[in-house]
C-alpha cells in the first residue's frame, strides 16, 4: 500500500483518530507521518510513545473545555515560587518541578484530576485482613451523610431508621476495640 499523502514511498504507519465519534484512518509512510505532525520522531528517527507525550495531551484538555483566553492567559502565567515552573510548563511536561509545584497549581489541579481518575478522592482497594472494620468505618461514613440528608429534607422517619443503623455499627465496632 501506498502512503495516501505523496504516493510514492510504502505506507508504514497506519493511524486510526477518533474525533467527536467520528473515526478516520488513514496510511502514511514515516516522512509525511513526520511532516504532518502525526509522529513525533527522536534522534532514531521512529518514535517511541511514551507515557509522558499522553499525560502532556491529557493536561491540555482546556484548551477545549475552555475558551475564555483571559483565564487560559492566567493559568499560563501562575508560576511555582520555590522551583520557578511555570503551569504551561507543568502542562507540557506533565511532572511538578518540586514538592511545591501543587501548593501553586492547586486550583487548577482539580479538572485534571477528574479527568483522568473520574474523582479527586482516593477510593482504592480494601486490605483482606482490616477490610471488615475498615468497610464498616467507610459504612458508618456513609450512614452519618445520609442521616445530615435526610434531617434537611426533613424526612425524620427515615432519619430515625439511619440513626438506629449508626448505633448499632458504632457498638460492633466499639466491641470489636474492646
Amino acid at each position: 500500500m501506498l502512503c495516501e499523502n505523496c504516493g510514492v514511498r510504502p505506507a508504514t504507519l497506519h493511524f486510526t483518530k477518533i474525533i467527536n465519534d467520528k473515526k478516520t484512518e488513514f496510511h502514511l509512510c514515516e516522512q509525511c507521518a513526520k511532516e504532518k505532525g502525526e509522529m513525533m520522531g527522536d534522534n532514531d528517527g521512529f518514535d517511541s510513545f511514551s507515557f509522558h507525550h499522553l499525560l502532556s495531551g491529557l493536561l491540555n484538555f482546556d484548551q477545549v473545555v475552555n475558551n475564555d483566553h483571559s483565564l487560559k492567559e492566567e493559568k499560563e502565567a501562575i508560576r511555582c515560587k520555590t522551583c520557578g515552573l511555570t503551569f504551561s510548563q507543568f502542562k507540557k511536561s506533565g511532572k511538578f518541578g518540586c514538592s511545591d509545584c501543587y501548593h501553586y497549581f492547586e486550583p487548577h489541579l482539580e479538572p485534571i484530576f477528574r479527568r483522568i481518575h473520574g474523582n479527586t478522592q482516593h477510593s482504592g482497594k480494601v486490605p483482606l485482613r482490616s477490610g471488615k472494620k475498615i468497610k464498616q468505618k467507610k459504612e458508618l461514613n456513609t450512614l452519618r451523610t445520609q442521616l445530615q440528608q435526610k434531617i434537611t429534607s426533613e424526612e425524620f422517619e427515615e432519619a430515625a431508621k439511619i440513626r438506629d443503623q449508626i448505633k448499632e455499627l458504632e457498638r460492633k465496632l466499639s466491641e470489636r476495640r474492646g
